[in-house]
């Protein structure tokens, strides 16, 4: 293939044409990619395009990774950890049951209410008339 003329540096007289800026490569976010995808390539990281049951099986295999973590932390669990867990087991379950208990009351009608208080002032007085 045969070279312009124009290539030549003799013609001082003609305008040598520009190269066109590219408006995709001037563009902010292509710059970014492209420093970012630059950066990944000296990393040695390569682009997500994994199929997607790789993905997947990658996945299972780092969920159970951290299962058999999880289990083995349990496992070295000393006795006093052991008796603190239950212990906050326990008060959890407790600070449930007063939580129901309470609601409980707080949509209980009034008399059922009322009827309660009487008795429990009736016990009392009958109390205070044995130990005087």
């Amino acid at each position: 293939m045969a070279e312009p003329d124009y290539l030549d540096g003799d013609c001082g007289e003609l305008i040598k044409p520009k190269k066109l800026v590219n408006p995709v490569k001037s563009s902010r976010n292509h710059q970014d990619l492209h420093r970012e995808l630059l950066m990944n390539h000296k990393r040695g990281l390569s682009p997500q395009n994994k199929p997607e049951l790789q993905k997947v099986m990658e996945k299972r295999k780092r969920d159970q990774v951290i299962k058999q973590h999880m289990e083995e932390q349990e496992k070295k669990r000393s006795d006093l950890e052991i008796e603190l867990m239950k212990r906050q087991q326990k008060l959890e379950q407790l600070e449930l049951e007063q939580q129901k208990n309470e609601e409980e009351q707080e949509n209980t009608p009034e008399f059922v209410k009322m009827k309660g208080n009487l008795r429990r002032t009736r016990q009392e007085a009958d109390q205070q008339e044995q130990h005087p």
